[in-house]
């Protein structure tokens, strides 16, 4: 019996899970509530968050499962990609506890996690499918082979579309966390009233690319004259066709992914993967091409413990041990293969 604790810290979520053979025993995810009134995340600030947090965090989730500390196997966390501070908080405290235990540590790259994020719970998707991984920092479209055996199709030039959702409803006044916001307010708009670019949308390649459809929306905003709090429903009729462009270009890519490698499989992950309209049409789209989707319940979506515990057991069974030098990497490159 392997029962692991997950630790999550990579950005301004802190999270920790408890995983007993594969199935999800706890999940607790505290979101830093601190940045919003600067509008995005403060690296500083997150950090200092993390380390007020882990502690009373790993401890809940430990009580939620009903594990003492003495039943662990192993214990995983981030190591990369992610905020250096926000990082190092996790990294540090989930080596230690290990240590401590005299149990395995296992490092997880974050990008991984949001991949294996599918087989916490059932649906699971078949190998091979193509998941497309939506967030704050990554806009990335994986080929996933078996565990352990990705390769990457393509990734965002500029802009991840998460960071593209927070920065237009800056623009618009909506306010912290964009993705949210953007989201309630689509829900009241017309998508059709602005036609913004879709860009990269006709190439043959799957790369993305969403500064320039985000400074479309600036360029559009300064010609009308806006001025957030002005206009209610100019406000939500944007937001509308922001998101409707957005989604556009996401499903293009992964539909014409799924076609090209022959997959009966696909599946969204990031914290993207919770907008209503991105999950309203990926059902619709699957099913017209007779595909099965898969997208993470919503306290899977954002970053959490949980996904880390997975890909922590899935390693730990391979036989795979993280060193006790093993330290942060901010940049950290996913292990995929160029298909």
């Amino acid at each position: 019996m392997i029962t692991l604790l997950g630790i999550e810290s990579s950005c301004d979520e802190t999270s920790a899970a408890v995983l007993r053979d594969g199935t999800l025993l706890s999940n607790v995810t505290v979101s830093q509530m601190a940045h919003i009134a600067h509008g995005g995340v403060v690296p500083e600030l997150a950090s200092r968050a993390h380390q007020q947090l882990i502690v009373p965090i790993v401890e809940e989730a430990l009580k939620q499962a009903g594990v003492t500390r003495s039943e662990l196997s192993a214990v995983a966390a981030v190591y990369g990609p992610g905020l250096i501070g926000s990082l190092l908080v996790g990294l540090s405290f989930g080596k230690a506890f290990a240590a401590g235990l005299g149990i395995p540590f296992i490092g997880v790259n974050h990008m991984e996690a949001h991949l294996l994020s599918h087989f916490i719970d059932e649906p699971r998707p078949e190998y091979p499918f193509v998941n497309l991984t939506v967030s704050g920092g990554h806009t990335q479209l994986v080929l996933v082979r078996g565990t352990f055996d990705y390769a990457l199709l393509g990734e965002t030039r500029d802009d991840a579309a998460g960071e593209a959702f927070d920065k237009v409803a800056k623009m618009l006044g909506a306010g912290y966390p964009g993705g949210p916001a953007i989201d309630r307010l689509a829900a009241e708009g017309n998508p059709r009233f602005v036609s913004f670019p879709r860009p990269a949308l006709d190439d043959d390649s799957f790369e993305f690319s969403f500064s320039g459809l985000k400074t479309s929306v600036l360029y559009y905003l300064r010609k009308v004259g806006y001025r957030p709090g002005d206009s209610p429903q100019l406000m939500r009729d944007v937001a509308a066709s922001f998101q409707t462009a957005v989604v556009d270009v996401l499903l293009a890519k992964l539909m014409r992914a799924a076609e090209r490698f022959g997959v009966r499989d696909v599946a969204v992950a990031g914290g993207v993967s919770a907008n209503s309209e991105l999950r309203r049409r990926l059902q619709m789209e699957a099913t017209i091409r007779h595909l099965r989707a898969h997208i993470p319940r919503f306290d899977l979506c954002t970053d959490n413990g949980a996904m880390v515990a997975l890909v922590g057991y899935e390693h730990l069974r391979a036989g795979r041990t993280s060193p006790d030098d093993l330290t942060a990497h901010p940049d950290l490159q996913f292990a995929v293969s160029r298909a």
